[in-house]
């Protein structure tokens, strides 16, 4: 059975059942009829995926990983903040009548610093480092700037990336880590997304590198269910779980900056119904 389900049961059961309510506190999230939008919360999830075992999908609903890989692109490769570039519609509602988001997300990758080899942004500096100082403890990306902030529409929630490479024992190929720090997921609607996408990324990262991947620590500082959303996940977790779908990464592309979403497969990919109309909070 999928690894990735018996984590994100794991950590669902952890939050219904130790977790805090923000019930009666003064909460920004607001549901379509204008009602503040509770939640029970648990602090500091840390769930680790072994992506060398299996690409870690739940099986108990579809993750649309296409769309989701199309969204990481959006930020890391075209470096976008406007919605325009992006096929699908998840980033509409917090985007000016031209389309940007701010200097949120693909701004903040796509931004320029010097460094003592020259100019690059975010994404060329990792991909630059896991090339020639691949042992580096440096390895980092970060989309929480404070000076912009007040420029974005919305403050990034998975913000930061940091990379470790590993030699294993009889092995002539390196191996990609990465942990994700978020500041705070929706579990229900966001959880398994974010870790698809960034799951994806890794292999992308790791091939053009000349890598095999290894772990993503997904690191949640407040990991929450929102109060309309307890029920559906408790039937969710009580779905029949399947083995991990295959996952398969165009072996042809050397060049970060060529992947497309056709360059992913899922296939075997086996899963319980999808929750229509979820309820989400703004």
């Amino acid at each position: 059975m999928s690894q990735a389900d018996k984590i994100f049961v794991a950590m669902c059961k952890d939050i219904l059942e130790n977790g805090t309510s923000t019930e009666g506190e003064l909460v920004r999230p607001h549901w379509e009829d204008g009602s503040s939008a509770y939640t029970i919360k648990k602090f500091g999830v840390v769930n680790r995926y072994d992506l060398s075992r299996e690409f870690p999908a739940i099986t108990l609903r579809k993750t649309a990983i296409k769309t989701a890989t199309e969204e990481i692109l959006w930020i890391w490769q075209r470096k976008s903040n406007n919605i325009h570039d992006l096929k699908s519609t998840i980033w509409d509602e917090w985007a000016d009548p031209e389309g940007s988001i701010g200097k949120a997300y693909g701004y903040q990758m796509g931004k320029k610093h010097q460094y003592k080899e020259g100019m690059m942004d975010q994404v060329d500096r990792v991909i630059y480092d896991l090339k020639h100082n691949p042992f580096s403890r440096r390895i980092l990306t970060n989309m929480y700037v404070h000076e912009d902030l007040h420029e974005m529409n919305l403050y990034p929630c998975a913000y930061s990336m940091t990379f470790n490479v590993t030699q294993r024992p009889g092995e002539d190929k390196l191996t990609l880590n990465a942990v994700l720090n978020q500041r705070s997921q929706d579990v229900l609607t966001a959880n398994n997304w974010n870790v698809c996408q960034y799951a994806v990324l890794m292999h992308m990262l790791a091939q053009v590198c000349g890598m095999q991947v290894g772990e993503l620590v997904h690191v949640i500082a407040d990991a929450h269910i929102y109060d309309r959303h307890v029920p559906l996940v408790q039937e969710l977790i009580t779905r029949e779980q399947h083995p991990a779908p295959k996952f398969w990464l165009n072996p042809e592309i050397k060049d970060f900056y060529q992947f497309t979403t056709d360059d992913i497969k899922i296939t075997d990919y086996v899963t319980g119904p999808q929750i229509k109309d979820i309820p989400i909070a703004v």
